[in-house]
């Protein structure tokens, strides 16, 4: 596909973004669509999975057929084969009547198989016989029926996995990987598209209810892309949605847009749960911190307890003005030597320092610390701290509260 034609199929979906994985995905759906092989679409849940097997029917030979999607997981394990295959009239209580499955429903049509990893192993069995020849029985019934159907299913698990683990059938695993479709996911597309997204979704329902529509500056933008986002695309319109609700206002003759900042955004992004201190690549054997680590960390530490000492020291002498630019209320730390001598500040299990300074206050240190050195810029400091730029701003945000 070209580049006109590709924006067209988005513009028809109500599909936003540029990425390349994004486009890899949606020209795969579109160049497998004439043939009636069974695609698996994988991905995170909140992904946008659901717009691939719609546009896979309406660009096959089933386009005037029935399109049915059906949520297996949502559907109770002693009721799912008769959903699926139908059932007859006293198969079960509560069967008064014959009644068709989604099989049958759906012949000559697609139908869509949501969450297929949630399907237990008898009806796995059942389905391999249907994507094998087409046939099925209705429940409470030994009559064999036929069905044409392209079936489509999508998984957020990892379906390997749950055939090593015997909780989903081999044969079945092989039988629906032939095409597999992978959608990625919001953290791993291209930063703009997040944004983008933010733009359309705020769009949306600033319009749907006259509200004034919701922009960012520049650091709330930075922090938005910044963010994980692991609900992805249904997470981020949810957020969207509730900041345009509570930050906005109804539109005046002389207002039509509300433009926020870090702070303001910064209430509505779950907690990451990020360390103060520089991230390491993980605990040594037994459950504790590398040397290496260690000594950095106490070295941290050392450094801070005597900035502290000397911060003592200038305050008590009449301290200068802080610089320009380095948030209200944060003291202004000189540089210190790097030839400071080392020594053991941290008892190895308790986190404390010798003096009652705790490694909260310390990892608190550490920040002012940084902003100070780059005059109260957020993204140095939290690239040199190895932290988000999140987690800064919220430290802001209790310090200005005077949690700190």
């Amino acid at each position: 596909m070209d580049m006109q034609e590709l924006q067209r199929l988005k513009n028809k979906y109500d599909i936003i973004g540029n990425d390349a994985g994004l486009n890899r995905a949606l020209e795969t759906a579109v160049a497998v669509a004439p043939t009636d092989l069974t695609v698996l679409i994988t991905g995170e849940s909140g992904v946008g999975k659901e717009n691939i097997p719609q546009i896979i029917h309406q660009y096959s030979r089933r386009r005037t057929g029935k399109y049915l999607a059906v949520n297996c997981g949502a559907i109770p394990e002693g009721t799912i084969n008769a959903e699926l295959f139908g059932h007859e009239k006293g198969a079960f209580t509560g069967a008064i009547g014959e009644r068709k499955g989604y099989f049958e429903e759906a012949d000559g049509g697609t139908l869509f198989l949501d969450e297929i990893g949630e399907l237990p192993k008898e009806t796995q069995a059942l389905l391999l016989r249907v994507l094998q020849n087409g046939e099925f029985m209705k429940v409470g019934s030994s009559k064999v029926e036929k069905t044409d159907v392209r079936v489509i299913a999508a998984t957020n698990v990892n379906l390997a996995y749950a055939v090593a683990t015997g909780r989903f059938r081999e044969d079945l695993y092989y039988r629906l990987t032939g095409i597999q479709i992978q959608m990625p996911a919001l953290r791993e597309r291209n930063k703009d598209d997040i944004y983008l997204l933010f733009r359309k979704f705020t769009s949306d329902f600033s319009e749907k209810y006259n509200l004034c529509k919701v922009s960012l500056n520049h650091d709330a933008i930075s922090l938005l892309t910044g963010y994980r986002w692991p609900g992805n695309i249904r997470q981020l319109k949810n957020i969207a949605e509730t900041v345009t609700a509570l930050e906005s206002r109804p539109v005046t003759p002389t207002s039509e847009r509300v433009e926020i900042g870090p702070a303001a955004l910064m209430r509505y992004l779950p907690d990451e749960k990020d360390t103060m201190l520089p991230a390491t690549t993980g605990p040594a054997p037994g459950g504790s911190l590398p040397d290496s680590d260690k000594q950095m960390i106490i070295k941290a530490i050392l450094d801070l307890k005597q900035e502290v000492d000397r911060l003592k020291a200038v305050v008590e002498s009449g301290a200068p003005q802080q610089p320009a630019g380095i948030p209200a209320g944060l003291p202004h730390y000189m540089e210190m030597p790097d030839d400071e001598p080392e020594e053991q500040l941290i008892e190895p299990e308790s986190g404390t320092i010798h003096d009652g300074t705790t490694i909260r206050k310390a990892g608190d240190e550490l920040i002012e610390r940084s902003l100070a050195r780059h005059g109260g810029k957020v993204k140095p400091a939290a690239a040199e701290l190895g932290i988000s730029e999140r987690t800064i701003y919220r430290k802001l945000a209790e310090w200005k509260k005077g949690k700190k």
